[in-house]
């Protein structure tokens, strides 16, 4: 449990912020609600009397140095974070403290490894991006499936949802995405990430009974793309969506997540599914659940906690397969996610 220890939320008022303000408590951890809006924090700590609440900008380094005095880690939960992350991260490592984000930005996840990983490797701290649903969860079922294997040939991960009804943060984070891609795809062969202008292909996949074979449409590239490269020898990642999840995201008008239990989760169900192959061999594991906002929330809780008592295999920029036990991870959120493991 968290014995007590303070971990700053910027953004703790957005949706996913929330779930994860309230994963921490459950947690025993002591959250400290910051962000840009003074106003939204203090609504947001009328639910949740106690905490402390410190505004801060990332055009203000002054305000951020306040908002994470005195903490033992930091989560960002504040999209876009191709703004968001790298002041943040400044900060932590200013701090001297670990930071952890669930930003599903490829670009910003890229920037993150590419930009601070030799300081934060020569401070010895820790930075972990996207430790969320998109990202960090893929990565982590990957490098379980992988298990023994040291490479492998390519790793598919094909996600399964209900449907999408997507955030503001959501849609301003792909809004940002887009632009810094001059409306370009990109996926990650031959070792690289690769952009361009080819139609996404549509495809079936088959997922574990009972869903079965489904319409997805392939390529669509998320932070995967990022964080299983980042330590696996693996030259070709795919990922894929079904046809729903994407035609709800397409949608100018879907509306956003509504609460349908007392936890606040929406009835969204999903299913991961992560193959990878290696010569005519080849190892899955899936882990299905409610909610891909809500679970991000444990994700990074649970990240924030074996940090902070050393269960962790490096330093510097890490992704979440890389500084954690994947699988023993993935088993520790039983009360979140069902996971199987076939090797």
């Amino acid at each position: 449990m968290g014995s007590g220890q303070t971990v700053a939320v910027f953004g703790a008022y957005g949706h996913t912020g929330r779930f994860v303000v309230a994963e921490l408590q459950e947690r025993g951890f002591v959250p400290v609600l910051s962000g840009r809006g003074a106003g939204k924090l203090e609504a947001l700590a009328a639910s949740f009397p106690g905490l402390d609440v410190r505004p801060a900008s990332v055009d203000d380094p002054a305000s951020l140095d306040r908002a994470l005095a005195g903490t033992a880690a930091v989560i960002n939960s504040a999209g876009p974070f191709a703004a968001t992350a790298a002041p943040v991260i400044e900060a932590a490592l200013r701090a001297g403290i670990p930071y952890v984000d669930v930003a599903a930005e490829i670009e910003a996840n890229a920037d993150t490894f590419a930009h601070f990983a030799e300081r934060a490797r020569a401070a010895g701290t820790v930075i972990v991006p996207a430790m969320a649903f998109f990202g960090g969860l893929g990565d982590l079922l990957a490098t379980a499936a992988m298990g023994d294997w040291t490479a492998a040939d390519e790793a598919h991960v094909a996600y399964a949802l209900s449907s999408w009804h997507p955030t503001t943060g959501t849609r301003a984070s792909g809004t940002v995405s887009r632009e810094r891609r001059d409306g370009r795809r990109v996926r990650f062969t031959n070792g690289k990430l690769e952009y361009h202008q080819d139609a996404l292909p549509s495809l079936k996949w088959t997922f574990p009974e009972p869903m079965g074979v489904r319409p997805v449409i392939g390529e669509f590239s998320m932070a995967d793309v990022v964080t299983i490269p980042s330590h696996l020898a693996i030259p070709k990642v795919r990922s894929y969506m079904t046809v729903e999840a994407v035609e709800d995201l397409s949608a100018p008008d879907t509306p956003a997540p509504a609460a349908a239990d007392e936890r606040g989760r929406s009835d969204q169900a999903f299913l991961v599914d992560v193959v990878v192959r290696s010569g005519g061999a080849e190892r899955r594991a899936t882990a299905s659940g409610q909610d891909i906002y809500a679970i991000s929330a444990p994700l990074a809780v649970e990240a924030v906690r074996r940090i902070l008592t050393g269960r962790t295999r490096t330093t510097g920029v890490a992704s979440a397969g890389e500084i954690f036990d994947a699988a023993d991870f993935l088993r520790a959120l039983s009360a979140h996610l069902s996971f199987d493991l076939r090797q």
